[in-house]
């Protein structure tokens, strides 16, 4: 399970009392070998070995939200491994630019994963799940 990041927390509370508008991001999934440990994604290692890049994601690949949450509609992979392996990986995070930009959601994975040369990294229809807390 995932939660809001500050960087989106404060958007969402600026757009919804009329203060700032929010403008729609584009999300991309990134991976951690380290869990982050602040809302903004230090303290935390992002995946970078072999051709890992984040995941570009769309509108179709979530579910409408409810209850204060929001899931993956379909699952969401990443490019095969190859070159090298990407390490164990303990988190994942969404994030508004394919490098740097500002972290949107994070969360640490229930049962961390190695992905080596020939792995695909895949996160199940519903497997993510986002909490607006």
């Amino acid at each position: 399970m995932g939660s809001f990041a500050l960087y989106a927390e404060n958007k969402v509370l600026d757009h919804v009392v009329g203060k700032a508008s929010f403008t729609m991001p584009t999300v991309y999934l990134a991976l951690f070998t380290v869990t982050p440990t602040h809302e903004d994604g230090t303290g935390g290692t992002e995946a970078s070995l072999g051709n890992y890049a984040r995941k570009v994601t769309a509108a179709a690949n979530w579910a409408a939200a409810a209850s204060g949450a929001i899931e993956n509609a379909q699952d969401i992979s990443f490019a095969e491994c190859s070159g090298a392996g990407w390490g164990t990986i303990n988190a994942f995070a969404g994030y508004d630019a394919l490098t740097g930009g500002n972290m949107l959601f994070w969360g640490a994975l229930g049962t961390p994963k190695t992905i080596g040369i020939g792995d695909t990294a895949k996160f199940a229809a519903g497997a993510l799940d986002i909490t607006l807390d």
